[in-house]
């Protein structure tokens, strides 16, 4: 009996110094995840060059507003996504984290001629890409792709098209509803985004992706 009693409370403390603070610091750490900073695994190539598939990029869950942890509940908002910005979202087709770049704000007239951007019948401009930036990409990947420098007001950016694949190049005019966004991907012929699931609700904006934290070892 006495050996029954000091086992309980050899268990009791047990749970009481040392599971105890692993749950809370575990809390504390989801928590600090859901509503202040996290990762977000890139698992497809749709925002190449920019991003390669596999890499893990930051995500500021503060840039724009603050959440209730593990929710899209807002408690305060003090910004919104900038056209260029990249922004992790849940996907209105099946709620799916994605990573794309905002294209169109709210109220923006879109539009997509042969891979060439309108934001209100305006067409941004593009620019021959580096070619330091071509040779982060494998090298036999290169000569599949056409590449340029789309200027998005302060964010200048690569993007690519593959001409053999069949792909939506062109789209709208659409108006971009107000509370929403207009995503692309800067794989232009092989994202899914906007132009198949429409603009994208302020509330399912996670936050804006700053950096990639961990790359693909891209030796050819």
């Amino acid at each position: 009996m006495n050996k029954c009693v000091s086992l309980k409370d050899k268990c009791r403390q047990f749970a009481r110094q040392e599971l105890k603070p692993l749950l809370v610091f575990a809390l504390v750490l989801f928590a600090f995840r859901s509503a202040i900073a996290d990762w977000n695994d890139v698992p497809t190539g749709s925002m190449k060059p920019t991003i390669l598939e596999g890499d893990r990029v930051f995500v500021n869950k503060l840039a724009y507003d603050l959440k209730v942890p593990f929710t899209t509940w807002h408690l305060a908002q003090w910004d919104n996504p900038k056209r260029g910005d990249v922004v992790v979202f849940f996907s209105p087709a099946d709620g799916v984290r994605l990573v794309k770049r905002v294209v169109g704000l709210p109220g923006d007239r879109m539009e997509l001629a042969n891979n060439a951007v309108l934001v209100n019948g305006t067409p941004v401009k593009y620019e021959p890409l580096p070619e330091a930036t071509i040779a982060e990409l494998p090298t036999a990947e290169r000569p599949a792709h056409q590449y340029a420098t789309e200027d998005l007001a302060l964010h200048p950016h690569p993007v690519m098209s593959t001409p053999a694949l069949p792909a939506k190049r062109s789209f709208g005019p659409v108006t971009v509803p107000q509370g929403k966004y207009f995503m692309m991907g800067d794989n232009r012929d092989n994202s899914f985004d906007s132009r198949f699931f429409g603009a994208v609700d302020r509330s399912q904006i996670v936050g804006r992706a700053t950096a990639v934290v961990i790359s693909l070892d891209r030796a050819d």
